[in-house]
Parts: structure tokens; C-alpha cells; sequence
């Protein structure tokens, strides 16, 4: 069995997420405390006890979700499983951070204050309404790419594929006109559904690029360390351990697609057969259920799936 370790993005975030795990695990809960302490406020208080809308704002969901993460880490750490389990990790774009934060690569305490500045940057690029998002299901990523570029060039405005989630789902971002547009434009190109999304900013597209600007000033106080277990990195599709590019790549990745059928499709072909999502949610199980066909999956959110997980690693031992 190869596994990797694989780490949620935006969208995963619910109330009380972490909580049971923070109350069984201590060094689940130092987590929690660490970010608190990195960002001087309780998040933690928003995650258990606040309103989804609140949590939802892309400068709390992004620490947010890094921290649940980094506890489902440190709770299978806590039942003897350690990093090297992994062959690789990966992140969907704010979980590459949790992933480089699991890793070793960075701090818990610079992801969080990293990730709430990339959450705030990313917000203030552009002006609300004026971006948008949307999801084309049943168009691949070379569909969605000619769409979003009819779109762009018929308006003469900013559209581009952000997300290449799955050989079903693609996520495109620009111009609200300009998404709209090509919403229509991939309805008549055959997609089976074609969405709106509900997001407050263009996402991994041109328009990101004051965002972009901000994190390569963030990123140049940060310690960025070797990965023990290397990074498939977003932009590449494949690993990365060398610090100073991991670097350049989480400024690169605010702007440019989410590569993610891409890196799982490299990893299977390097023997990965099993996949570990850490954190919130099981929305990258379902995508890599779609990508890697017979692929094993567990999805760690709480204590009973940690045990199972680490009864797992025991039994194969």
C-alpha cells in the first residue's frame, strides 16, 4: 500500500468542526491553541460556537480549515502514525498549506497567519461583485478551457478555468459578466449542469494578482522548510521538496488552476493507491473516487476514524 495524505480547501468549513477530536486528542487541541495564539483571537471559538456565515469569510475559513486539519495530523501522530506513512501529500489550494504544515515545511503558527492574510488578499483583489466563479459539470478541463476563453474574448474580459477538479467538474473565474457568459456558453456546449457559485471572490485567475503580490511579500519572512514527504504541488501536477520553489509556488498558485485531477493522476503513477483526507469534509474523496479509479480512500474528521486509520496501518505492519 502507497498512500498520500491529502488536504481539503475552501468549502469543506462546518460548525464544530475539530471539536471532538481537540476534546479527545491533547495534541489535537494545542493546534486549535497555537492558531489562536498565531492570529490573537479565538478562532476556535468561531469554529465550535459561531455562525457559519462568520466562519465562511474567506480570512477565517482558511486558518480555520488548515487547523482542523493539522489536528486530525497530530491525533494520528498521537495513535503512532507518523509522516513517513505517506509517500506524498497534497493540498486543494489552501489545504497545499496544511499540507506543508503537516509536512514540516512550515509552521503551524505562519500557515495560520499566512493563510489569513492570503484570505484577506484574495477578498480585497477585487471589488465584491464585480468577480464570480462558476462549476461546469460534465465538461473536461480542454472543454471548459475553450469555454472560458470564447467567454473572455467575446467580452474582452477576464475568464479562465481555476479548478480542474475532476474529469466531470471544472470550476472557472473571472469576470462575473464574463463567468456568465461562458455558463451559458458551456450549456450549449454540452455541459450537463453549469452553476453559479456562491463565492465571494474570482479565485486562481489574472484578477487575483494584487493577492498574489501580497503573498510573495508574506512569504518572503517566512522559514519554509524541506518537506519530510514532498509536496504535489497545484501548479506543477507533480512533487516539489526544494523550499525556495515551494515558495515561488504558493505565490504562483493564487493566480493559476488548481491542478488536482492532474496531481492525482501523477500520483497513482507513482504507485499511490490509497488517499488520506485529513480534516473537514470528504469532498476530495469524492474527486479522487471520479480520478483514480479503485483507489483506496478513508477520510480522518474524527476520533473513531483515527483509530480505524491507525488499526489499519497496525494490521498491514
Amino acid at each position: 500500500m502507497s498512500t498520500a495524505f491529502v488536504f481539503p480547501g475552501q468549502g469543506a468549513q462546518v460548525i464544530g468542526m475539530g471539536k471532538a477530536l481537540a476534546d479527545e486528542y491533547a495534541a489535537s487541541k494545542a493546534v486549535f491553541d497555537e492558531v489562536d495564539d498565531a492570529l490573537g483571537e479565538k478562532l476556535s471559538s468561531l469554529i465550535w460556537e459561531g455562525e457559519l456565515d462568520e466562519l465562511t469569510l474567506t480570512q477565517n475559513a482558511q486558518p480555520a480549515l488548515m487547523a482542523t486539519s493539522l489536528a486530525a495530523m497530530r491525533a494520528l501522530e498521537s495513535e503512532g502514525v507518523t509522516m513517513d506513512t505517506a509517500a506524498f501529500v497534497a493540498g486543494h489550494s489552501l489545504g497545499e498549506y496544511s499540507a506543508l504544515a503537516a509536512s514540516g515545511a512550515l509552521s503551524i503558527a505562519d500557515a495560520a497567519r499566512l493563510l489569513r492574510t492570503r484570505g484577506q488578499a484574495m477578498q480585497a483583489a477585487v471589488p465584491v461583485g464585480e468577480g464570480a466563479m462558476a462549476a461546469l459539470l460534465g465538461l473536461d478541463m480542454e472543454g471548459a478551457r475553450k469555454v472560458a476563453e470564447r467567454a473572455a474574448a467575446d467580452l474582452g474580459r477576464v475568464c479562465q478555468a481555476a479548478n480542474d477538479n475532476d474529469p466531470t467538474q471544472v470550476v472557472i473565474s473571472g469576470h462575473a459578466d464574463a463567468v456568465q457568459h461562458a455558463v451559458e456558453l458551456a450549456r450549449e456546449a454540452g455541459a450537463r449542469r453549469a452553476v453559479m457559485l456562491p463565492v465571494s471572490a474570482p479565485f486562481h485567475c489574472a484578477l487575483m494578482q494584487p493577492a498574489a503580490d501580497v503573498m510573495a511579500e508574506a512569504l518572503s519572512h517566512v522559514e519554509i522548510n524541506e518537506p519530510k514527504v514532498p509536496l504535489v504541488a497545484n501548479v506543477l501536477a507533480h512533487s516539489c521538496d526544494q523550499p525556495a520553489t515551494i515558495r515561488s509556488l504558493l505565490v504562483d498558485q493564487v493566480t493559476h488552476s488548481v491542478r488536482w485531477r492532474e496531481s492525482v493522476q501523477w500520483m497513482a503513477q507513482q504507485g499511490v493507491d490509497t488517499y488520506w483526507e485529513l480534516g473537514a469534509g470528504k469532498a476530495l474523496c469524492g474527486m479522487i473516487r471520479r480520478i483514480h479509479k479503485g483507489a483506496g480512500m478513508k477520510a480522518i474528521t474524527n476520533p473513531d476514524e483515527v483509530r480505524a486509520a491507525a488499526q489499519s496501518i497496525a494490521d498491514a505492519a
